[in-house]
């Protein structure tokens, strides 16, 4: 892709938060048509003062987009990067009908296994490239963006892609390059996802389940075997979905939980759910659980879990 095609393109971010708010900032520094989807508050502050990225890893950023609006109002887009809580995606692609043609890309940036394979049933249209991204970053209060730490780095690729699927990857990985985004493209996307996955599966459940920290729950010797056993189960999903994932990708996850997690490290959804925020069980927690049951698999520790972070659900 030419200088002269990025100055062309229609590029979009949906759901602007700590995520969806990094990928804003950094492709507004070489994207002239960039929308960005938001509503109230948000698109307010957008609006006045651009948006803002307080970056450990780039610096201070501040891009002005050429368009902020409702998703409904997007009209038609080259690129749409969507970065919302997965309980939104159906209202999300819903409202993306008229942004959306054959020739557009979407690349949903969120959490959970399955984002991607949910946009193609729900769309039908468009070139969905699968994704996952390492990053700490989150909003304020002044919906400012934080990004925290050394790294921000995405995993991109289609599992068996065809001719014009690998065309539109290459796409998005130059228009990543350019806007200075790390990255890789990976052959086995979904391997990738899972190894990702296999790991919130244990830090997100068991740190909301307990309202606890990674220094408490790896102090605490029940916890931290709940939590290895969180790891297994989800593991033993993964191969059972055929899935490419080894025992030394538990042995990483588990190495990284006993001896490199920051001992004030909390999750989003123990964070949410402390908050009294719609969170995101069913990603971390549900899907796992119900896709052990339909393929016989014994999950105690990951459906106790589950059954007691839905009853927090229910008192908010």
């Amino acid at each position: 892709m030419t200088e002269m095609n990025i100055n062309e393109k229609k590029v979009a971010v949906v759901g602007i938060g700590g995520v969806g708010g990094y990928l804003a900032g950094m492709l507004g520094r070489v994207c002239p048509h960039l929308t960005l989807a938001a509503r109230g508050g948000r698109r307010d502050s957008l609006l006045e003062k651009g948006l803002v990225l307080h970056s450990d890893y780039k610096g201070e950023i501040m891009i002005r987009p050429e368009r902020v609006v409702p998703i409904e109002e997007m009209g038609q887009q080259d690129y749409i990067f969507v970065c919302v809580k997965n309980y939104s995606l159906e209202e999300v692609c819903r409202e993306l009908g008229n942004a959306v043609t054959d020739e557009t890309v979407l690349i949903p940036v969120m959490n959970g296994a399955d984002p991607g394979e949910r946009m193609r049933k729900l769309l039908g249209k468009g070139t969905v490239v699968d994704s996952l991204i390492y990053i700490v970053a989150f909003a304020n209060a002044d919906y400012s963006i934080t990004q925290q730490g050394d790294f921000a780095n995405l995993r991109i690729g289609i599992e068996d892609a065809d001719e014009k699927e690998q065309r539109k990857i290459e796409e998005v990985s130059e228009l990543l390059t350019a806007a200075d985004i790390d990255h890789k493209v990976v052959e086995d996307i979904q391997q990738a996802i899972w190894k990702k996955y296999i790991l919130n599966c244990a830090y997100n459940v068991a740190s909301a389940y307990y309202d606890n920290n990674i220094g408490q729950l790896r102090s605490d010797p029940v916890k931290a075997k709940e939590y290895e056993a969180l790891v297994r189960e989800a593991y033993a999903v993964a191969r059972a979905k055929g899935i490419s994932v080894e025992q030394k990708d538990v042995d990483a996850i588990l190495h990284r939980f006993y001896h490199e997690l920051a001992d004030d490290a909390t999750s989003s959804l123990q964070r949410d759910i402390r908050d009294g925020k719609q969170a995101e069980i069913e990603t971390f927690s549900g899907y796992i659980v119900r896709e052990g049951k339909r393929l016989g698999l014994d999950m105690p520790v990951s459906e106790k879990m589950y059954e007691g972070l839905l009853k927090y659900e229910q008192k908010r």
